[in-house]
């Protein structure tokens, strides 16, 4: 499979080293509008062709799929004119600025008979995935309650800047992932409420935000999200969890330890992400969880299946953004399915 990759900003580098380690794929080309960032980004991954326009790309490759790390006003213009041009998707994260948006994504790819995959990384996370999944085959019995929780006062604005002058942040940029997870635990919501909160003077939008989700299945769920904590030592990037059910409890705490208990007794398990070649603490969780996303895509392209996190899926994720910040700003519960 050949691709292409639009967008060489500071994440975007992390997608770049996950496919120079991905076989059965490789990215042949790179389009960024700042061609010093472009030309940088080409030299350090050995990628001859280089674009400044997504459509003179587009016309001049032949490609099998895109990646588009670009940021969100962007992504229903790219997604619908790499659908045009028959190619899979896999898209960064929030994956549409409007729940019209990300319909209007689905349906052009979808109408194209080809993949779209949303880069919604956390829930492949191999920590977060071995809790994932050892929920799932049963261990713990039927899960009924869970708190899904990312704390920290980590400077995340010194490599990302933007995300300071949001009037949007924390629920868009992290907490998204975080209900995802909540999702990939319990299923759909019935019905979300939202408290937020803004406590660094220095950015526009909230940075403190807790929400409790009732499920379709009966569960309920805690999700919690801060980057005003302070904490020693620092957790960060971690996502901890503590999920209850019917036979017993599961958590995944600090320093990757994963705890299952139960009537038959208590087993513990170190979880921590192996540090890739290309990786560095404490980031390696997330970074191998961006090459674990994409070879599920390019696995999920050649079996011909849906993933996981396609962009269908996708739309009930973003459903629970929105009604987060409808309940914020109203004080009311909010039914996701309504939007």
């Amino acid at each position: 499979m050949k691709g292409a990759l639009i967008g060489c900003g500071f994440f975007a580098q992390n997608q770049l080293h996950a496919w120079s380690g991905i076989e059965g794929a490789d990215i042949v080309a790179l389009c960024d509008q700042d061609g010093t960032r472009l030309s940088d980004t080409a030299e350090r991954f050995a990628i001859a062709r280089t674009y400044r326009d997504a459509a003179a790309m587009l016309e001049a490759e032949q490609l099998d799929f895109v990646d588009i790390a670009t940021t969100v006003p962007s992504h229903r213009p790219l997604v619908e004119m790499a659908a045009a041009a028959g190619l899979d998707v896999i898209c960064q994260k929030p994956f549409a600025a409007t729940m019209a948006d990300a319909r209007a994504m689905v349906e052009a790819v979808e109408s194209a008979g080809r993949v779209l995959m949303v880069h919604e990384n956390f829930r492949w996370q191999s920590a977060v995935r071995r809790a994932i999944e050892t929920v799932r085959e049963g261990a713990i019995g039927a899960p009924f309650f869970g708190r899904i929780s990312f704390r920290s006062g980590y400077d995340v604005f010194s490599g990302q800047p933007y995300l300071a002058e949001g009037e949007r942040f924390i629920i868009e940029d992290l907490g998204i992932h975080i209900l995802d997870i909540a999702r990939a635990f319990f299923g759909d919501v019935e019905r979300l409420s939202a408290a937020t909160k803004r406590v660094n003077p220095q950015i526009r939008g909230e940075d403190v935000a807790t929400m409790l989700l009732q499920h379709s299945q009966g569960a309920s769920s805690v999700v919690d999200c801060s980057y005003a904590t302070r904490r020693q030592p620092e957790t960060f990037p971690q996502t901890l969890l503590e999920i209850d059910g019917s036979e017993g409890t599961l958590r995944l705490d600090a320093g990757y330890r994963l705890t299952v208990q139960t009537k038959g007794g208590e087993s513990i398990a170190d979880v921590e992400p192996p540090l890739l070649p290309w990786a560095e603490k404490p980031w390696h969780n997330i970074q191998e969880s961006v090459s674990i996303i994409q070879r599920h895509f390019v696995d999920c392209i050649a079996a011909g299946r849906e993933p996981e996190t396609s962009g269908r899926d996708n739309l009930k994720t973003l459903a629970l953004v929105e009604a987060a910040y409808r309940s914020a700003a109203t004080g009311q519960t909010v039914r996701p399915a309504d939007l």
